[in-house]
């Protein structure tokens, strides 16, 4: 058997272990970031075999500069998801709910969230309303 048959290759920025839905980049940062053993990381994902995390970590160490350009580019991706998932209006939302339910003790919290609901469900129905009265530019 070959150390790359230990993986899938489904695409230059996505590198699966063989069987499973784990990138090499997550036993990887476990590995190299965390400093953490090869058992912890089979431990710590059940789905993969001591084997495999071995396999993963020769991989890295056999191609060494392929694989950290590969983890680089895992990086940016995850660095620029999170900008864009930061800087959309219903995240911008969502964060002023979580702020404005956090000044309520705990026990009215869901209470609170309900009213949020039903107050934005109205402001949708009336925007819609609106639509539906305004007078069509179609001729």
């Amino acid at each position: 058997m070959q150390l790359e048959d230990y993986f899938d290759f489904q695409g230059p920025d996505d590198i699966r272990i063989k069987g499973t839905r784990v990138g090499i980049e997550t036993v990887l940062d476990d590995y190299l970031h965390q400093d953490k053993t090869a058992e912890y990381i089979q431990q710590t994902y059940p789905s993969l075999t001591l084997e495999q995390v071995y396999a993963t970590i020769l991989y890295y160490h056999r191609n060494q500069e392929q694989v950290q350009e590969y983890m680089a580019d895992y990086i940016f991706y995850c660095h620029q998801s999170e900008k864009s998932f930061q800087s959309g209006p219903v995240t911008e939302r969502l964060r002023n709910i979580y702020q404005e339910l956090k000044t309520f003790p705990p026990e009215e919290r869901l209470t609170v969230m309900h009213k949020i609901i039903e107050q934005h469900r109205a402001q949708l129905l009336s925007q819609e309303e609106s639509q539906l009265e305004a007078p069509s530019d179609v001729t």
